[in-house]
């Protein structure tokens, strides 16, 4: 029988993680599996519940990491220690539905990814969902690979997709698109929203709208031709400009006035050259941190025999 590896990032989850194995034990009472629960960095008891349940199965796993990484590095630290024929990657609030989990199974073979959407948005904010349908449009138009509308991190995977993954060793990871990127048969089911069964969500607007930009920035090198396109728009605007100014000031003896207008025209460039610069520091950014090549996370305890 395969073996099945459960990742599971934690970040202040200590109300879900047992109801979470709870239900997973429900529905897999004829799978062998496993859960790897990544503690990242949690300043709450998520760590006790989660070695409460360890000492009580033998099927629990967890790595805890010195500080919180992010869920990006647990995610990959989740995947490396994983041992499974199949591997799954869940959220602990239960907005992944466990019960979708069999059929998820029962597609692998056939399919070498069983990924799954979100086709409603119901329980969060109008502002937060309209940004992430935006977010999908953009990333789709400006990246050469795509992004499903919904897509979630939840999906079941073969080994051999996720050993093409853990090649990808990147510092800076988005890894929607990474699942993307590396290719194969995907299977793509659908569900409505669901609702954390505890806790509240780390996730703000401002770091799922950081996370987005991390994401565009990842995938694609179109925002640094912004700056370029700018550039050539306003040199042909000035040059039209110049000789319109030319031909007034001969023919019609009347200077050029207006120092407000001056003023608009030099906060407009100032504006549109610090925007092209906050563009190209974004990648300077991205490739200075990756040159480091410092490890994407430190563990500072698990019980994961790592021979």
């Amino acid at each position: 029988m395969e073996l099945l590896s459960i990742v599971v990032p934690c970040f202040n989850e200590e109300d879900s993680v047992e109801i979470f194995y709870s239900e997973v034990k429900k529905v897999l009472t004829d799978c062998d599996f496993e859960v790897i629960f990544v503690n990242d960095g949690s300043s709450d008891d998520t760590l006790s519940k989660i070695k409460g349940l360890a000492c009580e199965f033998s099927n629990v796993k967890y790595i805890s990491f010195s500080r919180n990484f992010g869920k990006e590095s647990a995610l990959y630290a989740g995947l490396k220690a994983s041992v499974g024929d199949l591997v799954c990657v869940m959220d602990v609030d239960l907005q992944d539905p466990p019960s979708m989990l069999p059929e998820m199974i029962s597609e692998i073979g056939e399919y070498d990814i069983v990924a799954t959407r979100r086709v409603t948005r119901k329980g969060e904010p109008v502002i937060k969902s309209f940004f992430a349908r935006m977010f999908y449009k953009l990333f789709n138009r400006v990246s050469k690979i795509d992004l499903v509308d919904g897509a979630r991190d939840y999906r079941v995977m073969t080994r051999q997709v996720v050993d093409a993954i853990l090649e990808l060793e990147e510092y800076n990871r988005f890894s929607k698109g990474l699942f993307q990127w590396v290719g194969f048969n995907t299977k793509w089911l659908e569900y409505e929203n669901i609702e954390r069964v505890a806790g509240e969500t780390s996730w703000s607007f401002w770091s799922l709208f950081s996370y987005s930009i991390e994401g565009i920035v990842a995938f694609t090198a179109v925002p640094l031709s912004i700056s370029t396109f700018f550039g050539m728009i306003f040199s042909i605007i000035a040059f039209l400009l110049l000789i319109f100014i030319a031909i007034r000031t001969l023919f019609f003896s009347n200077p050029v006035a207006g120092w407000t207008s001056l003023v608009c025209v030099i906060l407009l460039l100032g504006g549109i050259q610090l925007f092209s610069i906050g563009i190209l520091g974004k990648y300077l950014e991205k490739t200075y941190t990756e040159i480091k090549n410092r490890p994407i996370y430190i563990i500072k305890e698990t019980n994961i025999d790592e021979t």
